[in-house]
């Protein structure tokens, strides 16, 4: 079986701005990677109605995904609906069992905004039952394969009552930067919104100076995204850490703390 990665989140360019760099790093070790948003984006823009916004935001997803050589996966609901509910997570949980990933890549359990939050409660959920008989999808339950979850650190690295969050694992996203870059500019209806919403002066250099901020925390790296690996019970072995095997862009932060 051919290892899998699949990164979800909230919106369309979540990825881009703290996973793609990492799940890029998979592809290159020979990982098949997934791409899925679970929101269409349709509140994300000031200038054109839900409608026009959700058609766009979908065009610019798709293009990112093709950019980073990963396989699509449409959005489930619309901009502050993405709930933890029974329909939802059977709709994650499809997916789940369709891919059959040994890594997940989702947002940290705690982050600034609540669609990131419950992504992560989706994503570590479904990945739980993906082998589980009594929990009924269309797709057969997987059998109890080894799926190593990780958190993204947040933007901000805070929490939503401010506190920290710190990565336990940095991964060296220096080379493959440019192509993370790449698939961000696909999402370029972003550059207003989240100047007028976040007071994001340019979404493009947002993500570079966080990635850049991570690579200072590193001490070795020009370029990072932090990780948290979720507890192994009910995933994979004790000792299953894949990303570990990106080698030397693989970093275990030495001053993390749980």
């Amino acid at each position: 079986m051919a290892n899998v990665a699949l990164a979800i989140a909230a919106h369309p360019d979540d990825i881009e701005f703290v996973m793609a760099g990492t799940l890029l790093r998979l592809r290159d070790t020979g990982y098949e990677i997934h791409y899925m948003n679970l929101s269409t984006g349709n509140c994300g823009s000031t200038v054109y109605d839900a409608a026009q916004t959700t058609a766009i935001r979908l065009g610019e997803a798709q293009n990112a995904a093709a950019i980073l050589g990963a396989s699509f996966h449409p959005p489930i609901c619309d901009d502050f609906e993405i709930m933890y509910s029974k329909e939802m997570l059977k709709q994650v949980a499809e997916i789940i069992r369709k891919v059959r990933p040994n890594v997940v890549l989702t947002h940290s359990p705690v982050d600034y905004m609540e669609d990131h939050m419950n992504t992560s409660r989706l994503a570590v959920t479904a990945a739980f039952i993906r082998g589980i008989a009594n929990y009924p999808t269309e797709n057969p339950p997987g059998g109890n394969y080894n799926c190593a979850v990780y958190h993204a650190v947040p933007h901000g690295l805070k929490g939503p009552l401010g506190q920290r969050v710190m990565p336990e694992i940095f991964v060296d996203t220096t080379s493959v930067h440019a192509q993370k870059l790449e698939a961000l500019r696909a999402h370029q209806s972003q550059q207003e919104w989240l100047e007028s919403s976040q007071r994001m002066n340019s979404y493009l250099l947002a993500m570079e100076d966080f990635s850049s901020k991570l690579g200072v925390m590193s001490g070795e790296f020009q370029h990072a995204e932090g990780w948290r690996k979720h507890f192994h019970l009910g995933f994979s072995e004790a000792d299953y850490d894949p990303l570990r095997e990106l080698g030397h862009y693989y970093l275990a932060n030495a001053s993390y703390t749980p």
